[in-house]
């Protein structure tokens, strides 16, 4: 279901943004400088400044937008843009280097980050899947792997790391937290270094008799 979302600008110039309660939008909101909650009116409003609306417009792309038509829109703001703040919670810093990169160098003009054969379709899943063989290739990996191992992978590192499990079903958008226990079943290092309570105790124990 989309939400809609009403951009205006109010009688003291500051831009204006309503929508309906969402922890996620909210969230990417107040990574504005200068963002302002308005309990009485029930919208948030921000300083009318270079870019900021295109900043909101690319928050809530794919939603319904109702923009005041005061309000001056520039072709930047048509385009896909990258929030690389929010990619930066999910990506190592290499990967997030590499991707600001790829996207100074391609600047993709459609509205995917990795377009197809066609500006207005994204890049096919057999493409994706024949360069993740390729790459399994050249690293000489044997094991039967698919591009969602990589999905695995990451889940079980972040277990094996001490991230708590609802960290990991907000970041891999689980809805049952049943579906990401699954990962403790792949994942056998935080059993093993478990350490039983009574061992804590007569360590003590030897420490105050020695």
């Amino acid at each position: 279901m989309k939400h809609s979302v009403k951009i205006s600008k109010n009688p003291s110039g500051r831009i204006t943004v309503d929508f309906s309660y969402s922890p996620v939008y909210i969230e990417k909101v107040k990574a504005i400088k200068g963002y302002k909650w308005h309990p009485k009116e029930k919208h948030w409003s921000f300083s009318y400044s270079d870019g900021v609306i295109d900043r909101i417009l690319s928050i809530f792309k794919g939603e319904k937008i109702e923009l005041d038509p005061t309000l001056q829109v520039t072709k930047k703001s048509l385009k896909t843009e990258i929030n690389f703040e929010d990619l930066r919670r999910e990506l190592t810093l290499a990967a997030l280097e590499m991707l600001r990169k790829y996207w100074k160098k391609f600047e993709p003009s459609s509205k995917w980050l990795f377009p197809g054969d066609r500006s207005n379709q994204h890049l096919h899943i057999h493409s994706v899947q024949k360069i993740f063989a390729n790459a399994c290739k050249e690293a000489e990996i044997s094991k039967e792997t698919s591009v969602y191992s990589l999905r695995h992978s990451f889940a079980t590192h972040l277990l094996e790391s001490g991230v708590d499990l609802r960290y990991i079903q907000e970041i891999l958008v689980h809805k049952s937290s049943k579906t990401t226990e699954f990962y403790t079943h792949l994942s056998t290092k935080n059993l093993s270094n478990i350490r039983n309570p009574l061992d804590n105790i007569l360590d003590k124990k030897r420490g105050d008799e020695s």
